[in-house]
């Protein structure tokens, strides 16, 4: 990228590509929508927010007032996962959320969860979640074995104004010749972590209550990178020339992705402040043809005291749950 590219140099991110692939996944090992190692004494978390709805639901309206139990999302070991920002004290990262629509953005509310797993194997594991009683196909994903990448990224929607209009001009003649613009290549729009936000909409970076940007810690999406996106694997393709104008291979091309469908297309976006105690986060989430729609908690809530997603049983907000960084 740089050699054609070399205004961008210093504003590289190292990010983790999870490629996820239908399959199998196991407790003890990182997955998109497969099971948690979760211990069977913590209560599973449920959503009593007052107006999620599903959209498919005729009329459409709102579910509750029953909660309804949050679904697996990802679990990342920082063992597997190298630029995952962890708290100090945790190797283990969960997300979950509920599978509905939440206003105002439209979206689904994700919750984490850090842990230490040496504290979870040394009691009963869950065997089986309580499943939701009411969930929009289109926010569950399907059981996903993940294959961590690590890969550079650039700024696409976060490059600064005036080096923006130097990598266009730029990036047109680039396009001419190889049939890639940097747009294409500078950042990855798929379930990630660390790196850039594959924003589809103008950047809406949070702010922690302490005045600091948030990190992006992690993005889940819709899409995946198919055929004609340069971000696909080389041994995921099949035939000749240029990489990424090669095809999917055939055995391949079914088990791509969690089968997720956001919106149109979207994803959601999560940021988490690094130095603040309790882990504070946030989230945002966009699309392409909808309206700009962001979703935040109020500048300093945190992790066990969001107001998106009131989930039952004790919130996490002790021990390897929610320490300093």
């Amino acid at each position: 990228m740089t050699e054609y590219f070399p205004e961008v140099a210093d504003l590289a991110r190292p990010t983790t590509l999870l490629y996820p692939r239908a399959g199998r996944p196991s407790v003890h090992a990182s997955s998109m929508g497969g099971p948690l190692l979760w211990p069977a004494d913590e209560p599973w978390p449920h959503c009593r927010a007052p107006d999620h709805y599903r959209p498919l639901r005729q009329p459409v309206e709102t579910v509750g007032p029953e909660a309804v139990a949050l679904v697996p999302v990802l679990q990342l070991y920082a063992r597997e996962v190298p630029d995952l920002l962890v708290p100090t004290g945790s190797d283990l990262l969960q997300m979950l959320w509920c599978p509905l629509m939440h206003p105002p953005s439209h979206a689904p509310s994700p919750v984490l969860r850090w842990w230490r797993t040496s504290d979870i194997v040394m009691g009963p594991l869950l065997t089986q979640p309580p499943p939701p009683w009411e969930y929009d196909e289109q926010c569950v994903p399907r059981p996903c074995v993940v294959h961590p990448t690590r890969a550079t990224e650039y700024p696409g929607w976060d490059l600064p104004g005036e080096l923006g209009q130097v990598v266009r001009r730029h990036s047109a003649e680039i396009e001419e010749t190889l049939g890639l613009s940097y747009w294409d290549a500078a950042v990855a729009t798929q379930t990630k972590v660390g790196g850039y936000p594959g924003w589809t909409q103008p950047p809406d970076w949070p702010v922690c209550g302490c005045g600091r940007r948030m990190e992006h810690l992690l993005t889940v999406h819709s899409r995946e990178p198919a055929m004609g996106d340069p971000w696909l694997p080389e041994e995921d393709r099949v035939g000749s020339g240029p990489m990424w104008r090669r095809p999917v291979a055939p055995d391949v091309e079914p088990r791509i992705g969690p089968g997720l469908s956001l919106g149109d297309m979207g994803g959601v976006y999560v940021f988490v402040c690094t130095v603040c105690p309790g882990s504070p986060y946030e989230h945002r989430y966009d699309c392409a043809l909808e309206d700009l729609q962001h979703v935040a908690a109020p500048p300093g809530r945190r992790a066990e005291d969001r107001p998106f997603v009131p989930v039952t049983g004790p919130a996490p907000g002790s021990g390897q749950r929610s320490p300093h960084w």
